[in-house]
C-alpha cells in the first residue's frame, strides 16, 4: 500500500510537471495560490474539535485480556478544494489551471446571451474542478499539541492535489445534463433544491454546469455543490474519481454520509476566493450579498466531519457518543 506521504509527493509532482509544461503559454495571474489555500486550513472555527464519548477496546496479550478505553472525538477535515469558474482553462487556483485546458467539446465557457433565440440571459455555465486539499499534512501537524488536541484527531482519506473531478474531462454530462435531465429528481419541483425558505437558489439535478439563475455567486455555489454531490458518491454517470470512505467502526473510524445540501452532518464550506474567510458555513451563506466577482471565478474548501477513537486493542467492544 502506498504511504500517504508518497501519494502526496506523487500528486504534487503531477501538478509541477503540468505547470512547467504550460509555462511557455502561461495564462494571466490567477487569484489564489497553493500556500494561501494550505494556510486557510488552520481554522479553529471550521475544525470544530469535540470529545463526544469513549471507546472500549479488548486488548489481549500473552498475560490475558484487559479492557482499555480511549476518547472518541469528532472534527471536521479540509478534504477538497472546489473551484467554480467562468472560462475553460482559467481555474483561479494558480498551480492547477493547467489541469483543465480546453479539450474538444469542452471549449469555451461563461454565460449565455440573447444572441440565439433558444438561449436565455439567466442561464449561466461554470467549469468546476475538485482536488484534494493541499493543507492536509500541515493541518494535522499544526493541531497536534495545540489546546484542541486532546490525544487524538480524525483524518480523512483525501490525497492532496489528487484530481477527483475535472469538468472538462466530464464534458458530455457536465455540458448536456445527460442522462440526469430525465431523473425524477430533475423533473420533480421541490426535490433536492439548494437554498432556504424565501431564498431558494437552484436545484441540484441535473448535476451539470448550466444553472438557470441570474446571480453569479449563486450559480458558482450551485455548481460547486453539484460537484461535491457527485464526488462523494459511487457509481454516478460522470467521469470522476469517487471519494467515498467506508465506515470502519471496528477500527474506531466513522466516515460522514455523502454530501447533502443544507446538512452540516455531511459537510460545510469555507470560502477561499474572493475574500478568504477563516469560518465555515452551509449554502446559502450570505456571500451573494458582497462577493460577486468578475469574471466570475470562485474557490471554496469542502470540510467534512469524521468521528474516530484511537485503536487500543484488537476488538472494539462498545462506544458512547453520537
Amino acid at each position: 500500500m502506498i504511504h500517504q506521504w508518497q501519494r502526496f509527493v506523487m500528486g504534487f509532482g503531477l501538478v509541477m510537471v503540468l505547470t512547467f509544461a504550460g509555462a511557455l503559454s502561461a495564462p494571466p495571474a490567477k487569484a489564489i495560490t497553493t500556500p494561501e489555500i494550505a494556510a486557510s486550513a488552520l481554522s479553529f472555527d471550521c475544525l470544530e474539535y469535540e470529545v463526544i464519548g469513549i471507546c472500549a477496546w479488548l486488548n489481549c496479550g500473552i498475560w490475558g485480556c484487559t479492557v482499555v478505553t480511549s476518547i472518541r472525538v469528532k472534527n471536521y477535515v479540509p478534504e477538497m478544494v472546489v473551484s467554480s469558474y467562468e472560462n475553460t482553462g482559467d481555474n483561479p487556483w494558480t498551480e492547477i489551471a493547467y489541469l483543465s485546458p480546453p479539450l474538444g467539446d469542452a471549449l469555451g465557457g461563461g454565460r449565455t446571451t440573447e444572441e440565439a433565440a433558444t438561449r436565455h440571459s439567466n442561464t449561466h455555465f461554470k467549469n468546476v474542478d475538485v482536488l484534494g486539499h493541499p493543507g492536509n499534512p500541515g493541518f494535522y501537524s499544526y493541531f497536534q499539541g495545540s489546546p484542541y488536541d486532546l490525544g487524538y484527531m480524525c483524518s480523512g482519506p483525501t490525497v492532496p492535489f489528487n484530481p477527483y473531478f475535472i469538468s472538462t474531462l466530464d464534458a458530455l454530462a457536465w455540458r448536456s445534463g445527460i442522462p440526469e435531465s430525465a431523473y425524477p429528481e430533475a423533473l420533480t419541483p421541490g426535490v433536492r433544491e439548494m437554498g432556504a425558505p424565501g431564498d431558494l437558489w437552484s436545484p441540484i439535478y441535473p448535476r451539470s454546469g448550466f444553472v438557470s439563475q441570474y446571480h453569479d455567486y449563486k450559480v458558482a455555489a450551485t455548481t460547486a455543490q453539484r460537484a461535491a454531490d457527485i464526488v462523494t458518491r459511487e457509481g454516478q454517470p460522470h467521469v470522476y474519481q469517487p471519494l467515498t470512505p467506508h465506515d470502519s467502526p471496528q477500527s474506531g473510524f466513522w466516515a460522514p454520509d455523502p454530501v447533502m445540501e443544507g446538512d452540516d452532518n455531511t459537510h460545510k464550506w469555507q470560502r477561499l476566493e474572493p475574500n478568504l474567510t477563516m469560518s465555515c458555513s452551509l449554502f446559502p451563506d450570505g456571500g451573494q450579498d458582497h462577493n460577486l466577482r468578475e469574471p466570475g471565478d470562485y474557490v471554496w474548501a469542502l470540510w467534512r466531519p469524521y468521528r474516530c477513537c484511537q485503536r487500543r486493542g484488537q476488538e472494539l467492544l462498545w462506544f458512547t457518543g453520537e
